[in-house]
């Protein structure tokens, strides 16, 4: 035999025995697929079967629980009203007593305060107020001599309520060669909005104005350089009280 016909001879048996084993493959496919449909088939199933599983009688043929009233309703699970506390939960959780939650106080704003309270006192003799004078009518009334060389009130904290300056410029007192040191005036101030209570600490303002106004013989003036009154103050202590 040729080789050249050998050659196409063989091929023709391979490419014959590659199409046999696709079509086998392809009814194997096939016979798999009706088997899966009638295992799935609904027809095949008939209460027989299912009767064949039925539990008779109070109890399962396991013999692992009753079959009676102590079976759990799983239908009331999903029922609020049917999920009730033990006795011994609702006893404990009366005897808890609720803990009461703290609200911080809400912040009290002062931007309705005066930013600044000035009141002053002027001398009623033409030469003005001695140095010596001042001093001592000072330290009568408890007011310190700060570092800025003007006169504090300082509280139990050493924070400063309120200070008192001279009319002459720069406003400060000297600390030496107080025979020599004359001014016209003094000048006070306070500031509202930073200290604890506005209210206490002008009338502590307005004792302390009135004691030294007697002590050097002086008119009170206001911020506008009028003699202070009555009505004035009460306005201002009106304001203060509702810091």
């Amino acid at each position: 035999m040729d080789k050249e016909l050998l050659r196409v001879v063989i091929i023709l048996i391979g490419v014959l025995v590659m199409i046999g084993m696709v079509l086998w493959h392809f009814v194997k496919s096939l016979r798999y697929k009706r088997a899966a449909d009638d295992y799935y088939d609904e027809d095949s199933y008939d209460d027989r079967t299912v009767d064949e599983f039925a539990v008779e009688g109070e109890e399962d043929g396991l013999g692992v629980f009753a079959l009676g009233d102590d079976l759990v309703d799983g239908d009331a699970l999903l029922d609020d009203k049917a999920i009730k506390p033990s006795p011994k939960a609702a006893v404990a959780a009366r005897r808890e007593p609720e803990k009461a939650v703290a609200v911080p106080a809400p912040a009290t704003s002062r931007t309705h305060l005066p930013i600044l309270i000035e009141f002053s006192i002027v001398a009623r003799a033409d030469q003005g107020f001695n140095g010596e004078d001042l001093f001592d009518a000072f330290e009568r009334v408890g007011l310190r001599y700060g570092s800025v060389r003007v006169f504090e009130r300082v509280d139990a904290n050493r924070m400063v309520d309120f200070a008192v300056a001279s009319m002459v410029d720069p406003g400060t007192f000297p600390d030496t060669g107080l025979d020599d040191f004359y001014c016209p005036g003094i000048v006070f101030f306070m500031q509202p909005r930073e200290v604890d209570n506005p209210l206490a600490v002008f009338d502590d303002f307005m004792e302390t104005i009135d004691t030294l106004a007697d002590a050097l013989d002086g008119v009170v003036w206001d911020n506008q350089r009028q003699p202070l009154t009555a009505e004035t103050v009460a306005q201002f202590r009106e304001i203060l009280a509702t810091a």
